[in-house]
């Protein structure tokens, strides 16, 4: 099974094959700032799977320092500012792409494994049953 995905304006494309080793929604603070909502919806998988098709002149990095004290390196499109993946330090065989950049109707994950950081859920929202809720993220 291959997922494709791509940013707003289709400048970068990227594919990723099988299936997510993990569907999260992710609370934290910086995910909010990132997102410009009040969470993030990811699919982690495995580096090794994913392959970047076009557009790697259009992206760029923000480097962000998590709760680990290791760098989280944030990749959007230059051109429309399209939050796509996140590479985290403390987890070096995963990425977490954006769910809301998968084509096709793949945002909708049907499920979700694992909300994190839920000491950072806003009040209004409720926990996704059946999701395991980590108050932070175990590694």
């Amino acid at each position: 099974m291959t997922t494709k995905g791509s940013c707003m304006c289709g400048s970068v494309k990227y594919e990723f094959t099988g299936g997510p080793a993990v569907k999260a929604i992710c609370h934290c603070t910086d995910c909010q700032k990132w997102s410009g909502g009040v969470y993030t919806t990811n699919v982690g998988v495995p580096r090794t799977s994913f392959t970047l098709l076009s557009g790697k002149n259009h992206l760029k990095t923000y480097d962000g320092t998590g709760d680990s004290g290791k760098t989280n390196k944030h990749y959007f499109c230059s051109n429309c500012g399209s939050s796509l993946y996140t590479e985290l330090e403390v987890v070096p065989t995963m990425m977490f792409i954006k769910a809301g950049g998968l084509d096709g109707g793949k945002a909708d994950l049907g499920s979700v494994d694992v909300e994190l950081y839920v000491k950072d859920r806003v009040g209004f929202l409720d926990a996704v049953p059946g999701a395991k809720q980590d108050p932070k993220m175990e590694y």
